[in-house]
C-alpha cells in the first residue's frame, strides 16, 4: 500500500504546475525591447555570485497544427542538439563543465529554457541562447535522435505510469475543437510522419526574437549585460511571417461528461475536472484560493475530512491548472480499500457544496491568505525562480509588473468571491469525470 501511495504522490508532483508568484519585497528590473522585437528583462542582484540566463518562447502545443501535434515539446529536446557553432551533444556539457545547471520545459502555452551559471560565465550563457535562437541544428540526424528520446519519455511518463495518461484523457474531452484537446507530448505518429522541412519551418516560425523574452537575473552589471545582449542578439533577424494562434476560444463544455478508462493499475481512481476561466482572469485568483481551502496542505478540507476523519481516501488532492485560453480545476481521488469510487467522488463534491452553501470562516480565510503570501516569497527565493516569474508574467500575462503586484490581486479576494466562483464554475455542466479502473475489472 505504501508503494501505491508513493506512486500516486509522484504522479501529483509531476502534473501540478504552479505559475511563478511574486514576493512581498519589491523586485526591481529593467525591461526594454531590441530593434528586432526581442524583449529583454534584467534583474540585478549582486548578493550571490551566480546568474540565470533564460529565454521563454511564446509557443506551446496550442500553436500546433492538429495534424502535427507534439512539435513544441519535441523542439524542447531538439534545441539541445547543438548549432552551427556547437558540436552535437556538447550543449549540456559546455554548461556543466563551467559548474552550471540547465533545463527546459514546455506547456500548452510556452517553451522555456534556462541555465544558472557562475556570474563570470554570463557571456557564455548569452552565446548559448543566441545560438539556440539563430543557428540551432535542425537536421535529419538530430530529428531521428530526438524522436527516439521523446518516444522513450512517453513510454516512461505516460504509457507505463499508473494513471499516466489522465491529462490526455481529460483534455481530449474538456476542450474538443481547440488545441488544448491534445497535451504537449502530442502524437508519436505525427512526429514520425513529419518531414525535415516541416521541422525547419516550425523553427523559423516560432524561434524568432519577436516571439521571445530574454531574462537575466543575478550577479551582473546591467551596463555590461546590455552591451553583450546587443552583440549576441541585436543582429538576429525577425521572423518572416505571423505567429499562428488559435482563432477561436474553447467551445463551452455543456457537460457533464462522464467516462471510464481501463488502465494497467491496481487501484481505481476518480479524476474530476471543471472548466474555469483563463489564468489572466480575476476569478482565477479566487479559484486558486478556493483550492487552497480545499486542498492546500494536510489541514485543508479534503485531506482533513476524507483522508483523516472519514478515512475514505488514500490520497485526495485538487489543483487549478492555469492556461492562456481557459483553465481547469482538477480533483484526484484514490479510495481506501473497501470504499466505492462513486462514494469517494460524492464526498469530494460534498466538500465543494459546503463552500457554495456557507462562507468559509474568517479564521480559515486568514490562513489561506497567509499561505498565499508564503507561496509568493518561496517562489522567488532564487535567481532561477525570479527569472521564471519575470518571463511568465511578460510572455503569458503581458504584464511584467505582476511580479510585484499580483499578490494584491490575491489579497483583494474576499470570502464572498470564493463562494461565488465555487457556485459559478464548479458546476455539473462544466465538469468532466473519469473513472480509472483496473484493466481486468468487469464493467458494472
Amino acid at each position: 500500500m505504501n508503494m501505491k501511495k508513493t506512486m500516486f504522490t509522484a504522479l501529483l508532483a509531476a502534473i501540478i504546475c504552479v505559475s511563478g508568484y511574486a514576493q512581498s519585497v519589491k523586485i526591481k528590473y529593467d525591461e526594454y525591447t531590441l530593434d528586432n522585437g526581442l524583449t529583454v528583462i534584467l534583474h540585478e542582484d549582486n548578493s550571490t555570485p551566480i546568474v540565470t540566463v533564460a529565454v521563454m518562447y511564446h509557443v506551446g502545443s496550442r500553436n500546433e497544427d492538429p495534424s502535427r501535434t507534439g512539435f513544441a515539446h519535441f523542439f524542447e529536446h531538439l534545441m539541445f542538439e547543438g548549432s552551427e557553432n556547437i558540436k552535437r551533444g556538447d550543449y549540456m556539457k559546455i554548461v556543466q563543465d563551467k559548474g552550471g545547471t540547465l533545463n527546459a520545459n514546455t506547456s500548452q502555452d510556452r517553451t522555456y529554457y534556462y541555465q544558472t551559471l557562475p556570474s563570470n560565465q554570463l557571456e557564455l550563457g548569452l552565446w548559448l541562447e543566441s545560438e539556440r535562437m539563430l543557428h540551432a541544428k535542425v537536421d535529419e540526424e538530430g530529428v531521428e535522435t530526438q524522436r527516439e528520446v521523446v518516444k522513450e519519455e512517453r513510454r516512461q511518463r505516460y504509457d507505463n505510469q499508473p494513471y499516466g495518461d489522465f491529462m490526455e484523457q481529460m483534455f481530449s474531452r474538456a476542450f474538443k475543437g481547440h488545441p488544448y484537446s491534445w497535451t504537449p507530448i502530442g502524437s508519436m505518429e505525427h512526429l514520425n510522419e513529419a518531414t525535415i522541412d516541416e521541422f525547419r519551418q516550425f523553427y523559423k516560425t516560432f524561434y524568432v526574437p519577436e516571439n521571445a523574452a530574454l531574462v537575466i537575473t543575478g550577479d551582473f552589471k546591467s551596463k555590461d549585460a546590455k552591451k553583450l545582449i546587443e552583440d549576441y542578439f541585436g543582429d538576429i533577424p525577425q521572423g518572416s511571417g505571423e505567429i499562428p494562434e488559435p482563432k477561436d476560444a474553447p467551445p463551452a463544455l455543456n457537460g457533464p461528461v462522464v467516462d471510464t478508462v481501463f488502465d494497467n493499475i491496481q487501484l481505481p481512481a476518480v479524476f474530476s475536472a471543471y472548466r474555469i476561466p483563463p489564468n489572466t482572469s480575476e476569478d482565477f485568483y479566487a479559484l486558486s484560493m478556493l483550492n487552497t481551502a480545499l486542498s492546500g496542505g494536510k489541514s485543508a478540507r479534503l485531506q482533513r475530512s476524507l483522508t483523516d476523519d472519514k478515512q475514505m481516501a488514500l490520497q485526495v488532492a485538487g489543483f487549478p491548472l492555469g492556461l492562456q485560453d481557459g483553465s481547469m480545476f482538477i480533483f484526484i481521488g484514490l479510495p481506501n480499500e473497501g470504499v466505492a469510487l462513486t462514494d469517494l467522488e460524492k464526498a469530494i463534491y460534498d466538500e465543494v457544496e459546503k463552500v457554495k452553501n456557507e462562507l468559509i470562516s474568517q479564521e480559515e480565510f486568514e490562513k489561506i491568505r497567509n499561505q498565499q503570501k508564503s507561496d509568493f516569497v518561496q517562489s522567488n527565493s532564487s535567481t532561477s525562480g525570479i527569472a521564471s516569474s519575470l518571463a511568465t508574467y511578460n510572455v503569458l500575462y503581458g504584464n511584467t509588473e505582476l511580479i510585484n503586484n499580483e499578490i494584491d490581486l490575491y489579497m483583494n479576494v474576499t470570502r464572498e468571491d470564493i463562494q461565488r466562483v465555487a457556485r459559478e464554475y464548479l458546476t455539473d455542466k462544466n465538469r468532466v469525470t473519469l473513472y480509472y479502473l483496473p484493466a481486468d475489472e468487469p464493467v458494472k
